[in-house]
């Protein structure tokens, strides 16, 4: 089976910054129509001035499903159909922390935007896909969803949570035509990682074989392969993007 982007429509969640606009850049020069789900306006707006043409943003919090449902349904009326959903809004919360010492209201906050976003943007998104029996959803999960990072419950325990959650949509949706796979990746130079605390950074780092951190580029990569058309035998599955981190 060839690859056929043309006239592919993708949403992409957290899709003006970091790994979802990587894997948006790589999509649109491939000839995908990408629309971006983002709550950064500026972003959005970059966004914009530099792809310029097939190209549509929403400023959508992904924690609120009327904003989800709303823009899924102007999409699927503008588009015709959505082919591609990817799933990378996501945020690491406090870090750095024993769980003790976790908030509650931090950790609620994590699991929200980590993992009921992800089911809730799915949702309004599957029907468009069944309707058409075609569809490649990808969850950005994470390598401490395996293993679990010290310092890191609120994140590592939604990402667990994503896994989780892919391998039974896999199984719900593979007579379907849909495909759902999620990545874990190790630590990936984003905006998200610079904003986290050194000694964090270096305990994720110091844990990867290949001693040194995954670049968006490299993301993008593995994404484009996991929701393309060539993926077809492949559901339920969570890819390893940990240079030789996780190798299971």
């Amino acid at each position: 089976m060839k690859n056929n982007w043309n006239n592919k429509t993708a949403i992409i969640t957290g899709g003006a910054n970091g790994l979802g606009w990587a894997t948006a850049q790589r999509l649109h020069r491939a000839g995908v129509t990408v629309v971006l789900f983002d709550t950064n306006k500026d972003a959005l707006k970059n966004a914009e001035l530099e792809l310029k043409q097939d190209v549509l943003t929403y400023d959508v919090d992904v924690t609120n499903f009327e904003q989800i449902d709303k823009a899924v349904h102007d999409v699927a009326v503008r588009c015709k159909r959505i082919d591609i959903l990817i799933n990378a809004a996501g945020i690491t919360g406090e870090t750095n922390i024993k769980s003790h010492e976790v908030s509650l209201e931090d950790f609620e906050r994590v699991w929200a935007i980590n993992v009921k976003g992800s089911l809730a943007t799915f949702k309004a998104v599957a029907p468009y896909m069944l309707e058409h029996r075609y569809g490649r959803v990808l969850n950005v999960a994470s390598v401490s969803g395996k293993e679990g990072n010290a310092g890191m419950v609120s994140y590592s325990s939604s990402k667990a949570a994503v896994i989780g959650m892919t391998k039974s949509q896999g199984k719900e949706y593979a007579e379907t035509g849909i495909s759902i796979n999620s990545i874990a990746p190790a630590v990936v130079r984003t905006g998200m990682v610079a904003a986290m605390p050194d000694e964090q950074v270096k305990y994720m780092t110091d844990k990867i074989p290949m001693k040194r951190c995954g670049e968006m580029e490299e993301f993008a990569a593995m994404a484009m392969f996991i929701v393309s058309a060539e993926n077809s035998f492949t559901t339920g599955f969570t890819y390893d993007l940990t240079g030789g981190r996780a190798v299971y």
